[in-house]
């Protein structure tokens, strides 16, 4: 059964290729980090997932440990990849991760080859689903050897349970270093997922010129700050937002300086006819080597406004000027 029928969604959206991989993912990709855990009714789940695949986003990032609880997440796509996208599987691109605390004991995060390859086939379990298309290493381990969590890695390859390999967070020069041992397996790293916003920058400090020198592809998350780079906390913190809830937001990170940066980014949002959330997505993409921003949603209208700027990457030198001097007060 689908509940997707638009076929003009593939007009909507921009792909962009991985780097120079064959592979292209949409320039806005949906991220199920925090709102698709159990607290969410599923039918919201099935509206989200629906719409975005009806919007041109093909592809849904997931982890083991995304919900609430860990696993939650995966276990709820699953759900929705047996029934309303069951017909779509080759139209989607679908990742996971291994690498975070996901299980009490010695085996329950890192990189060793035990929990990497446990945790994917818990994951395709979770999921419902035979392979992922991409299966990343999460984080860098510095306790275990980086050939011993590539060689994880390719095993998933080789094993037919994922497509391709991706690595997250990991510094540039162990970047480098986990592409050359995956392209002597003959398994190439196809991309690398790093934080990434108008407030973390830290991409630029050299990580992004070794995805690049390598070749892969770079899918960013965190674009929006958790809400700073938005409207949201522009007069006070709202009930119900991140800020709001213990562990979610810093209060702290919402300081008048900051504060103050977004009100004058939203003024050159509003020149360009975006919102100020539109404007820091469409920044993060201004290298052509940034593939594709990860988003999340907490509703279908956040959703919508979310993939509209794809109708507005673009950005003039003066633009980008002036942006970079109220980023660097």
């Amino acid at each position: 059964m689908s509940n997707t029928s638009d076929t003009n969604r593939y007009d909507r959206m921009e792909y962009r290729r991985c780097g120079r991989r064959g592979l292209k993912l949409p320039a806005i990709s949906l991220g199920l980090w925090q709102n698709f855990g159990d607290a969410r009714p599923h039918d919201e789940i099935v509206a989200m997932l629906t719409r975005a695949f009806d919007l041109g986003i093909t592809h849904f990032d997931l982890a083991n440990n995304y919900g609430p609880a860990p696993g939650a997440a995966e276990s709820n796509f699953g759900l929705v990849m047996a029934g309303q996208l069951a017909a779509h599987r080759d139209e989607l691109i679908i990742s996971t991760k291994a690498g975070y605390d996901m299980a009490p004991g010695p085996y329950g995060d890192g990189g060793s080859r035990k929990y990497m390859l446990a945790s994917l086939d818990a994951s395709l379990r979770r999921m419902k689903l035979e392979y992922v298309d991409i299966f990343y290493s999460h984080r860098f381990d510095h306790e275990t050897p980086l050939r011993e969590t590539m060689g994880a890695l390719d095993t998933a390859v080789r094993s037919g349970k994922a497509l391709y390999v991706g690595i997250s967070n990991y510094p540039p020069q162990q970047t480098v270093e986990a592409a050359e041992i995956l392209s002597r397996l003959g398994t190439p790293l196809l991309i690398h997922q790093p934080a990434y916003s108008m407030l973390n920058r830290w991409l630029e400090q050299g990580l992004l010129d070794a995805i690049g020198e390598v070749g892969a592809g770079c899918i960013v998350y965190s674009p929006l700050e958790q809400g700073i780079l938005t409207d949201r906390y522009l007069d006070g913190v709202p009930d119900g937002s991140r800020a709001s809830q213990a562990d979610t937001l810093d209060r702290s990170r919402l300081d008048e300086t900051t504060l103050a940066k977004v009100r004058d980014l939203r003024d050159i949002a509003r020149q360009r006819g975006q919102s100020m959330a539109q404007l820091a997505l469409a920044w993060t993409q201004r290298d052509p080597r940034v593939t594709s921003t990860l988003v999340g949603a907490s509703g279908l209208v956040q959703l919508e406004q979310n993939v509209a700027t794809v109708d507005g990457l673009g950005f003039s030198d003066q633009e980008l000027g002036e942006i970079e001097a109220i980023l660097s007060r």
